[in-house]
Parts: C-alpha cells; structure tokens; sequence
C-alpha cells in the first residue's frame, strides 16, 4: 500500500512540475479577454483600458484563443502586466498599418508597449500589410524589463523595434525581411527562430539593424543561441536571396551574434554596409563560436568595427547576466533563460 501511495505522490508531482513548465496553470488571471463574450472583455484594448494605472503589483490577462483585428497600445502608465494567450497558432493579433498606408513607421505597430515591465506569452501579433508596403511594424516595445516568451512576430520590413530599456526574448519566432530587428534597446534574442521571408525583387535580407548613438549610449542587440534561416516553406523549395546577419544603423551600432545556428543562406559576408558606416572603427559587429553552413568566417568582411571573438570571457560580457542583468528581474517573471554562455558548445 505505501509503495501505491509514493508512486501516486511522485506522479502528481510530475504532473504539478509540468504544469508550472507551462508556465499557465499557476497563474491566476485578473481578466479575461474572450470574442465569443465568455471572458470579461471582448477586445484587448477594453482589457487593457480597464486595467489600474502605475500599478506596482503585476496583472494577468488571458487572450483566449480567437483572431484579434486591434492596433493595441500600452501607455507608460500601464506597468507590470503579464498577458498570456492560447498558443502561438491560436491568439492572433494583426494589424496591416504601413509606410505606404500613409503611417510613419512608429506609428506602423500592431502592439506598442510603452509601460515598464511588462510580459507576453503564447501568441502571434503580426502586422500583414505585405513586402510591398515598406516599413510595417508589428511589434514596438520600449518597456524597460520586458520579456516575450514563445511568441510569434511576423512582419516584412522592420517588423520589430526594440526601441528603449532592457528586453529580452525567449523561444520566440521573428519573421521578416529588411531591417526587421531593429533597435535602441539592450536586447538579447535567446533561444529564437529568426526567419527571412522572400522580400521584394532585388531586395537583399537584412536581420538586424541597431542604432547606438552616441558613443555613449547603453545599448545593443545580441542574439544567442537562435537558428537563422529561410522560412521552412522557403527553404524545402529553394532561396536564392541573399540574407545578412545586419547592417549598421548609426555610428556606433553593436551586435553581437553567438553560439547560434547560421543556416546556408547566410551570405560569406556575414554584414551588409549602409552608406559607408562599417568602414568607421565605431561599428561592434562581433561573432562567437556560431555553427552551421552559414558561420564559416574565412571569407567575412574586413571592417575595423567587426571581430570574432575568440574568448570565452569576451564573449560573458554579453550574456543574460552580464549585458542585461537578467537575474535581477527575470526570474520575476517566471521565463526561463540561461544566464551564461552556453559550455561544450
């Protein structure tokens, strides 16, 4: 009998275990956003407008599953919201805003967050308006201690900005085509699908492009242990378009690109030039210990601002722990991120 017991025990706590893995099933909702009118609120915006304002405890919304049409945007007096849908495939949030529609590209977004800390999970927002259309933003963030966990970004040209504050994205897949993560933050891409959809005729892909300036500016974009390649569809049925790991916005622009996986595509170039700015000594364009078909460096650019780096330790100083202090506010949020260089790699 005590031998059913513990067996009965240790299969509970694997199922409890499991749960909390999923990151929902502790977590009690404050609102509940649902179309079919079985939540609180039948949009985000109604969720989101109701919610207090300069809260310093943190409020949970559940997006049920359902296809949302809203441009939704979080003012800065709305702090600390966690929002958690049903699946990357199921809670979908589209806009189609665009530079040819007649938007600047700021104003392009589909989710724009400008309060501090907040988190999303489970869910695709996507801004549709196409390749044709220029700048289409589908996501703008610049909450500082942000987290988007297992989402879905997809866009075309500029289809993420990262624009202020320390951010960080786990397990999530960015789609686009030109520039389409683009940034002022501190921000590390962990664990990621980055993915270059066909752009326009003539068009090469471009995955990043940041903006630090002035010299003394605190920010960069680093991506660690993300694939990179063609959209799987892309990819079965060939891709003869040029893709590059970035090109320098401003003066002083730095990414950094470590132990991930560079698929074929990736040109032998590695960086792509913008009107002369990789050949100032100001650019920090770095690699380290990257793999597959698309990291061989023997045929990379000379720039004075690119490098590969050869230490472990150079490369530390742009972990989750180091380059954004993670461990002081992420396990916050329940994500789960790897603090350090990944060893044996």
């Amino acid at each position: 009998m005590n031998s059913l017991v513990n067996f009965i025990i240790v299969v509970i706590t694997l199922v409890i275990s499991s749960w909390k893995a999923n990151g929902q099933a502790t977590l009690h909702f404050d609102v509940v956003v649902a179309q079919d009118g079985s939540g609180h609120f039948t949009t985000i915006t109604d969720a989101i407008n109701a919610i207090p304002s300069k809260s310093s405890n943190r409020t949970y919304i559940k997006i049920k599953a359902s296809h949302y049409n809203e441009t939704i945007f979080i003012g800065v007096e709305k702090t600390n919201i966690t929002i958690v849908g049903d699946g990357r495939d199921n809670t979908i949030i589209s806009g189609n805003k665009s530079n040819a529609g007649g938007f600047h590209t700021f104003e392009t977004a589909t989710f724009a967050i400008d309060g501090d800390g907040f988190v999303a999970q489970d869910m695709t927002i996507q801004n549709t308006a196409g390749p044709e259309s220029g700048q289409a933003v589908a996501l703008r963030s610049q909450s500082n201690f942000c987290v988007f966990y297992r989402c879905k970004i997809v866009g075309y040209q500029d289809t993420l900005l990262a624009n202020q504050g320390s951010q960080f994205f786990r397990e999530c897949d960015i789609y686009g085509t030109v520039d389409f993560i683009f940034s002022h933050a501190k921000v590390i891409f962990q664990n990621c699908n980055i993915y270059g959809q066909r752009p326009l005729k003539g068009q090469s892909i471009t995955i990043t492009a940041q903006n630090r300036d002035p010299a003394t500016g605190d920010s960069g974009t680093v991506i660690h242990n993300c694939t990179i390649s063609a959209t799987p569809d892309r990819r079965a049925s060939g891709f003869p378009v040029k893709m590059y790991l970035g090109r320098p916005w401003s003066n002083y622009s730095t990414t950094i690109v470590m132990q991930s996986t560079l698929d074929k595509l990736i040109d032998p170039m590695g960086w792509l030039d913008w009107d002369g700015r990789s050949l100032l000594g100001t650019i920090s364009y770095a690699e380290y210990n990257n793999r597959g078909p698309g990291a061989n460096m023997s045929d990379r650019v000379h720039w004075k601002g690119y490098k590969v780096m050869r230490s472990y330790e150079e490369a530390t100083e742009f972990t989750v722990r180091k380059f954004i202090n993670g461990d002081t506010w992420i396990p916050l949020t329940g994500v789960p991120y790897e603090p350090d260089l990944i060893k044996n790699m």
